[in-house]
């Protein structure tokens, strides 16, 4: 989306004291990820054209629809997949790229309130996931900057700072999970900034090119003779006999089984489901390319970064080209991101200050989804499978949770999942609206204050 010189000329002045301008010439709000692997670029099919009959209809053309659609095509099965939009143009190309075993629930959490052998298995599972990526990326040779860089995390305050030792000394002991404390004084060793109140590093976390996975996948779903369906909205899906009926803006589907698999994007219509699931806005930036020695300077390894508080800021490198990218704000409402372009280039440069004065190339924004329980579910429901509430996981999440959908209708073994779990929680008279985002976040920051005094 091309922004007109006034329109950002206004952002400018609005959003800094001074009248440089932040956006580079070639400023487009774009996912950067789409500079190597653009959704219209795709040769898919565009229609399927006539009544459509299949074994698995999947809803949600993103990284767990078509996971699952591969291993369902080479187990077999007759597999078509519909989206709303294009195959490519959700959050699977939108995300950060950022690889790990993170939940909102903490290890510590989980053992308290649900128990301990339940805490473990979640985030074995969660390490399950993460191991997952290398492989399928290995197995399947695709190129997308797969790489095992570790990952900062850092401490808004040393309360924060404790928490984060402690939650990591625990996975540590039960799983071996390993970790290295870095100090405050040594925190410019791994970032440029003095923010923070020293950190933790997590060396087996990584990164990815999510444009160019995607990709892949969709490419070796094709190969395995995966039907698509795009620019057909899913309007009910109804039962039929011994069989599914998906009718959509664009003709109807007879299917065997149905996986209902669009996390931020499930539409209200989808009623059991969306009801379920808070649609978070989650925006992110691309500066211009920069000299390798200031990447360098500002982020010195070149990790993933992330920090404690509960509505995080993210940083990383691009993979492919010489950019910082930055993301936070996430929960705001602004339908673009080139609004709220002024507020992430003042955290970013406050964070990173040697950041001041470079220019954004692409801002985006796309939704995500949050749980009323923090946690990510499968399952299940009136005979329709699911894959829902990654709660920021959903790259090797969505991966996992694919291939275990897939084993499950092929009848293979191995779908067993400690997400799947009975209790999926909703709200009474919530009805999906993205408009209890902002309220999730305000208690976010009551958290994150409540932790910075000593609690």
């Amino acid at each position: 989306m091309l922004f007109s010189n006034s329109a950002i000329a206004q952002l400018n002045h609005h959003g800094r004291s001074n009248l440089v301008s932040i956006f580079a010439p070639d400023y487009r709000e774009e996912p950067y990820w789409w500079m190597a692997a653009p959704p219209s670029g795709e040769d898919v099919t565009a229609s399927v054209p006539g009544p459509v009959k299949a074994d698995v209809a999947i809803v949600g053309g993103g990284i767990t629809g078509l996971t699952a659609a591969l291993f369902l095509a080479r187990g077999g099965a007759d597999v078509i997949v519909v989206d709303s939009g294009e195959i490519g143009g959700g959050a699977a190309r939108m995300n950060a790229g950022f690889l790990g075993r993170t939940l909102k629930r903490s290890i510590g959490w989980l053992d308290k309130h649900v128990g301990s052998e339940y805490a473990v298995r979640v985030y074995r599972e969660l390490d399950e996931a993460l191991k997952g990526i290398e492989s399928l990326v290995n197995s399947e040779q695709i190129e997308c900057h797969r790489r095992t860089c570790g990952r900062l995390i850092s401490a808004n305050s040393e309360p924060h700072l404790r928490h984060l030792i402690k939650d990591m000394e625990e996975m540590k002991h039960r799983l071996g999970f390993d970790y290295e404390v870095v100090s405050k004084s040594d925190l410019h060793s791994e970032l440029a900034s003095d923010c923070y109140f020293g950190g933790v590093v997590v060396p087996d976390l990584g990164s990815i090119h999510p444009g160019l996975y995607h990709s892949g996948l969709l490419k070796r779903g094709k190969e395995a003779g995966v039907r698509f369906l795009e620019r057909a909205a899913v309007l009910t899906i109804d039962s039929n006999g011994g069989r599914k009926s998906v009718r959509t803006e664009r003709g109807e589907i007879s299917a065997t089984q149905v996986i209902v698999a669009t996390n931020g994007y499930t539409p209200r219509n989808l009623k059991w489901f969306a009801r379920r699931l808070v649609p978070f806005r989650g925006f992110i930036t691309a500066t211009e390319i920069l000299p390798s020695e200031l990447i360098d300077k500002v982020l010195p390894k070149r990790r993933t970064y992330l920090d404690t508080k509960m509505g995080i800021d993210f940083i990383r490198s691009a993979p492919d080209s010489e950019r910082i990218l930055f993301g936070g704000l996430t929960g705001r409402l602004n339908s673009t991101s080139t609004s709220l372009v002024p507020a992430l280039y003042r955290r970013m440069t406050r964070i990173m200050p040697d950041l001041e004065g470079v220019k954004i190339s692409r801002s985006w924004t796309g939704f995500c989804a949050g749980t009323f329980d923090f946690m990510p579910h499968m399952g299940i429901h009136d005979g329709i499978h699911y894959a829902l509430g990654y709660n920021f996981a959903g790259v090797p999440l969505g991966t996992h949770f694919g291939r275990k959908l897939a084993s499950r209708i092929l009848g293979k073994g191995g779908g067993s999942s400690a997400f799947d779990i009975e209790k999926f929680p909703t709200l009474p008279l919530f009805n999906g609206t993205g408009l209890v985002a902002p309220l999730a976040m305000q208690y976010f920051n009551l958290h994150d204050r409540w932790i910075t005094k000593g609690k």
